[in-house]
């Protein structure tokens, strides 16, 4: 098999970027927020050696039914509502594996998070209480010990792997605002990219994600799978357009006291919405902007809301 040039494709971008920190599900959100965890060239790991540095910005806003109850904080609440700033700055080390179809990376991600939430609960004397908190924390770190790539031709690309997130965030049981999850979650990984002769691209990107117990509420959080796909068509001078969307999808109940009243508690989302990209050379790296707006709909026991995301990537190879 012929060794596939870097210099043939377009920018690789936003390599193992992973997923917002949200609330877990134990907030009704859970780490992925919908239509938001795809990205340009999600199948391709370059195999040119080097370093891929990002920042990416996800704003996103949404709430749950005023009469829907969540468990939060180990506690029945209602009235859900949040607004989350969450900024993850990714550093990928691409290996020199030499020649062949094969390419491996590893990376790992630093997230910074403010967190606005809002919740009601029931008081001592059976009332309705409102609560709000808000904070700027650091949210769990990314890990991706490893990534592998491989080429079937020039257009069509798969890569495998295992991001890992670690309760490194901050976390504080009796708060609302949390950047931290207080879980280890496991996050197999598939990604599949066809490169499309006009300068776009199909790219779809599939992961299971797996909880450890939130000892600190006594709660554990249900498997999930998601699907994201993104489609793009080449405008010319390396900007593209497309549509991206997602599906997010709970295989198990939550489980613990809390999780009990509410049945489970299982969910799902799925979103919808335009991307906007440029790649080129930028000095000595190539570079790549993209954004993307995803308002989601039919959620259960999920926030329903709008992501907004801005990506900046620069490759030195």
């Amino acid at each position: 098999m012929t060794r596939v040039s870097f210099a043939s494709l377009p920018l690789l971008v936003v390599l193992l970027t992973g997923s917002p920190s949200v609330l877990a599900t134990e907030g009704s959100v859970g780490r992925p927020i919908t239509g938001q965890i795809v990205y340009s060239n999600a199948g391709i790991i370059p195999p040119e050696p080097g370093w891929v540095m990002s920042m990416t910005s996800i704003y996103y806003d949404g709430e749950l039914s005023s009469k829907k109850a969540a468990p939060v904080r180990g506690e029945v609440g209602a009235g859900l509502k949040m607004k989350v700033s969450y900024t993850m700055t990714n550093i990928t080390r691409i290996w020199d594996t030499g020649k062949g179809p094969w390419n491996f990376a590893s990376a790992v991600g630093l997230p910074l998070q403010y967190t606005d939430a809002e919740a009601d609960f029931t008081g001592p004397r059976g009332n309705s209480v409102g609560e709000t908190d808000y904070a700027t924390q650091f949210a769990d770190a990314l890990i991706t010990p490893i990534a592998a790539g491989y080429h079937f031709s020039a257009t069509d690309h798969i890569a495998l792997s295992l991001p890992i997130y670690v309760p490194t965030g901050a976390y504080d049981k009796d708060r609302l605002a949390n950047a931290g999850q207080n879980t280890y979650t496991f996050m197999p990984t598939m990604a599949y990219t066809h490169l499309l002769g006009n300068g776009g691209e199909l790219s779809l990107l599939g992961a299971f994600e797996f909880y450890t117990k939130n000892d600190a509420t006594d709660y554990q959080n249900g498997s999930i799978v998601r699907l994201d796909g993104l489609w793009t068509y080449g405008l010319g001078n390396g900007w593209a357009a497309g549509v991206v969307g997602g599906v997010i999808k709970q295989m198990t109940d939550d489980d613990g006291p809390t999780a009990d009243q509410l049945n489970g508690f299982r969910g799902h989302s799925a979103g919808l919405g335009p991307y906007l990209g440029w790649s080129g050379k930028f000095a000595d790296a190539q570079a790549s902007v993209n954004a993307r707006w995803v308002p989601e709909f039919d959620s259960v026991n999920r926030p329903e809301g709008d992501g907004i995301s801005v990506n900046l990537t620069l490759a030195f190879f």
